[in-house]
Order: structure tokens, then sequence, then C-alpha cells
């Protein structure tokens, strides 16, 4: 049975930075593809980044690109979002999924696992 568990959430100043991970278990993640996703009160859940686990290419919202970064532990089987420069419009609850047939990784109806989310909170 797949398990996605996120940690790293926390209350942190506008211009701040959190490094979130997720750990996987419960298969080989060969052929997989991991993505965060974020979802603010009021709002619909959002691609943030995704990672192929096998060749490790990346893949970033622009809302976040140069200030996010997507990576993998393959020996821990887990994944980090660190985030940078941190504004009050990133804060959300941030979910890690898993999909082995992701076509577009920006959508999550192509993700069969989810994680339980971590709670950012970014104060301005």
């Amino acid at each position: 049975q797949v398990q996605l568990v996120e940690s790293g959430g926390d209350l942190v100043q506008a211009g701040g930075s959190l490094r979130l991970s997720c750990a996987a278990s419960g298969r080989t993640f060969s052929g997989y593809a991991l993505g965060w996703f974020r979802q603010a009160p009021g709002k619909e859940r959002e691609f943030v980044a995704a990672i192929k686990w096998t060749g490790g290419n990346t893949y970033y919202a622009d809302s976040v690109k140069g200030r996010f970064t997507i990576s993998r532990d393959n020996a821990k089987n887990t994944v980090a979002l660190q985030m940078n420069s941190l504004k009050a419009e990133d804060t959300a609850v941030y979910y890690c999924a898993a999909g082995s047939s992701v076509g577009d990784t920006t959508t999550p109806y192509d993700y069969d696992y989810w994680g339980k989310g971590t709670q950012v909170t970014v104060s301005s």
C-alpha cells in the first residue's frame, strides 16, 4: 500500500524559507512522477512542482519558478520542496502526490496517490 507523508509545514514570515519533505513508501517509484500541489481556502488545488523519479526531470508552476526547488533522494525514498522568498500568497495546505502514468504533471487527475497535506502559512 502506497503511503505519502508530508512534513515541514510551519508559520514563516514573508521572505523566509521552508523545506517540505514527502516520505514515500509501499513500492518502488521507478517510472513514477512525484508532485507537490497546494490548496488555499476557497480555491482549487493547484500544481506547484513535480519530478520524474527516473531521470529527475523537473517541472514548476510559473508562480514558483526561481523560488522553489524540487528534489528527490532515491535511497531514502523522499521528495523535498525547498521554498525560498516566500510570499503571503504561498499560504496553503501543501500535498504530495505520486502517479505511475502522469502525462501532464500539472493536473491532479493524473496522480494516483496523495498525502494528507502539511500547512504552510506565510505572514506578511
